[in-house]
C-alpha cells in the first residue's frame, strides 16, 4: 500500500498545530517553573520580588526565542519554501544565537561589576540592561555603559539602563 503524499497545506497545517503546541508546552513550563520559585519550600527560602523578576524575564526571553527558533525551522523544513528564504531564516538562525550568547556575556560582566543581577535584551536597534539596584550613581550606568560599548557595536544612545525597583 502506497503512502499517501501530504498536500503544501496540509504540511503548512501540520506546522501550525506543531508551533501551537510548543508554544503552549512552553508557556505550561513557564508556569510550573515559576510558580516553584515563588513558592517556599520549607517555609525558609522566600524568593524575592526582584529574583522572580529576573527569572520572570529570562524565561519570557527563553519562551520567545524558542518560538523564533521553532517558526525558522518549520521554514527550513518547509517543502515550499525557496532557496532565498532557507538562506534568510539559516542567516537569521545564526543571528539569534550570538545575540543570546552576548546578552549571556554582557549579563556575566555587568555581574562582575558588582550587581546582584541583570537582564540584557538586545534588539537590532537597541540594547536594555535591567540592574538590581533600586537607584543608580552615574559611575555605576557609566560602568554599564562602558561593558556594553566594549562588547557590542551599539553606541550610547542606543543604549538603556534601568534599575528595578521593587514594588
Amino acid at each position: 500500500m502506497k503512502a499517501k503524499k501530504l498536500s503544501a497545506n496540509a504540511k503548512k497545517v501540520l506546522v501550525l498545530c506543531t508551533m501551537v503546541a510548543l508554544l503552549i508546552v512552553t508557556g505550561t513550563l513557564n508556569f510550573v517553573l515559576n510558580d516553584k520559585l515563588t513558592s517556599p519550600t520549607d517555609g525558609t527560602d522566600v524568593v524575592t520580588t526582584s529574583e522572580t523578576f529576573f527569572t520572570s524575564c529570562r524565561a519570557e526571553r527563553e519562551t520567545a526565542r524558542a518560538e523564533e527558533f521553532s517558526l525558522l525551522e518549520a521554514i527550513l523544513t518547509s517543502d515550499t519554501s525557496t532557496e532565498e528564504l532557507i538562506a534568510s531564516a539559516n542567516e537569521k538562525k545564526l543571528e539569534l544565537i550570538d545575540m543570546i550568547e552576548r546578552e549571556l556575556v554582557l549579563e556575566g560582566l555587568i555581574k562582575a561589576q558588582g550587581f546582584e543581577d541583570s537582564v540584557v535584551t538586545m534588539s537590532e536597534d537597541n540594547i536594555n540592561v535591567v540592574v538590581s539596584e533600586s537607584e543608580l550613581t552615574s559611575e555605576q550606568v557609566s560602568a554599564i555603559l562602558s561593558v556594553i560599548l566594549q562588547e557590542t557595536e551599539y553606541n550610547a544612545t542606543q543604549v538603556v539602563v534601568v534599575p528595578y525597583t521593587e514594588e
